[in-house]
């Protein structure tokens, strides 16, 4: 099976805990079968896998997501970037070229393309298994679909329309966003969710692509993907495909995209330093930080604590969070990076207080700033430093300093956390010049 799963998102809707660069399917919330969190793409990646191990997966994203895709899965998928944002229909092109050039998948194989994080069982992703095997067969729709029959008429959703009851059937049409009233008539008529999961031969999604991208392969596209124009899959392909199936798929399917619905999948009430008294009901605390939370008579609350801020909210009205987070300045002061992460804990006028840890093996890059010092104080493991070529073992409680100009990095031998005090009267992440080690 070859499967494109589309990860983007902005990082609004689960802050504190997502941000600018961490989007709620990164957050690890979730608890796998050996009692572990994890994040819905690293559940996804154990769902589709347990499925079909051999699997090829390529997670389709902006740049600013590729890092903590690294952290979180390492090298077990291939990644292919957009160099910026031109909506879903140049997004699955760029991966189905990508898929063609260097993954060597052929015309007439299927390609399946799936969100990053719905929260679903396995039977879902043998379901997809299966609309894989539909879509290449050499009699089949140019598009098949995949709808959701609907547990409840939700105003959250489209509807697919098929032509008939069977469980593989034309579409007869699509219905936006409706209101509640109006879904439960879409429900009588046999309507089914449309959950973004659908399936193509890579050479028929392909020719629709040059036809309307204009691209020789996957190296042109990604070189002159900035010149390309926004618009989404559903009206340059689905709106104009007249051969189109949908397959039913009747087993469990959540949208999890606020924290009152997260908070349903959740293993766990709270998660860190939390006590709740008797009086708090149906009420979940995540917190993230180093110091304790105590809630006392909550109900109906979801209260996060992380290092971009508090929310402290009732469930319902946790989805209207997003216009308010638009008003919160400044960087992500949490990421995860490929070698390890970083938390900022404290800035003021002139000083910036930072954590990284690093993974063993990793290192950060052979760098310098022109407008600041810097010095890293070393908490735990071991590791090395190089300050202007000059390599030096570190251990707990030493102290490296690196002034302005100076090129330097960070090697961790074993798992190694520091603590990095920016100092300077101008401190800002473009200030940073990378060099060959």
């Amino acid at each position: 099976m070859n499967i494109i799963l589309l990860s983007g998102g902005s990082g609004q809707r689960l802050w504190p805990l997502s941000n600018n660069i961490r989007s709620k399917q990164f957050v690890p919330l979730l608890k796998n079968e050996d009692g572990v969190y994890e994040s819905m793409v690293q559940r996804v990646y154990r769902q589709i896998t347990t499925v079909d191990p051999e699997a090829k997966i390529v997670v389709a994203t902006g740049k600013r997501q590729v890092s903590t895709i690294r952290h979180q899965l390492g090298g077990k998928v291939a990644v292919c970037v957009e160099p910026c944002r031109r909506d879903t229909f140049p997004a699955i092109a760029l991966a189905s070229a990508y898929l063609a050039a260097e993954q060597g998948v052929g015309p007439e194989e299927s390609v399946v393309v799936c969100p990053v994080d719905p929260y679903v069982e396995n039977d879902y992703f043998s379901a997809v298994h299966r609309l894989a095997a539909l879509a290449a067969q050499p009699d089949g729709a140019n598009l098949t679909l995949m709808g959701v029959e609907p547990s409840y008429p939700s105003a959250k959703f489209g509807y697919i329309i098929p032509a008939t009851p069977a469980e593989i059937s034309p579409v007869a049409g699509f219905k936006e966003k409706p209101d509640e009233a109006t879904a439960a008539d879409y429900i009588r008529q046999g309507a089914l969710w449309n959950c973004g999961v659908f399936a193509f031969k890579l050479g028929y999604l392909l020719k629709v692509a040059h036809q309307e991208l204009h691209f020789e392969d996957f190296a042109d596209l990604q070189a002159h993907y900035a010149d390309q124009t926004k618009i989404s899959f559903d009206y340059a392909v689905v709106e104009k495909e007249p051969n189109i199936h949908v397959m039913r798929f009747k087993g469990e399917w959540k949208d999890v995209g606020t924290w009152n619905t997260f908070s349903e999948v959740m293993s766990d009430p709270t998660i860190g330093n939390v006590q709740l008294d008797d009086g708090c009901q149906n009420t979940n605390v995540i917190n993230q930080l180093n110091i304790p939370i105590i809630c006392m008579g909550c109900k109906d609350m979801v209260v996060a604590a992380a290092s971009d801020g508090i929310l402290v909210s009732d469930k319902a009205a946790s989805s209207r969070i997003k216009p308010y987070v638009e008003q919160v300045e400044g960087e992500a002061r949490f990421a995860e990076k490929s070698w390890g992460s970083f938390t900022i804990l404290d800035v003021q006028d002139n000083a910036t207080t930072i954590r990284i840890v690093l993974r063993p093996g990793n290192r950060l890059t052979y760098h310098a700033h022109e407008h600041r010092d810097e010095v890293w104080t070393i908490v735990s493991g071991t590791g090395r430093t190089v300050v202007d070529g000059v390599e030096t073992t570190v251990h707990p409680g030493d102290v490296v300093k690196m002034p302005a100009e100076a090129r330097h990095t960070l090697i961790a031998d074993t798992h190694l956390e520091v603590i990095e005090v920016q100092i300077g009267q101008e401190i800002n992440v473009a200030d940073k010049q990378k060099y060959d080690l």
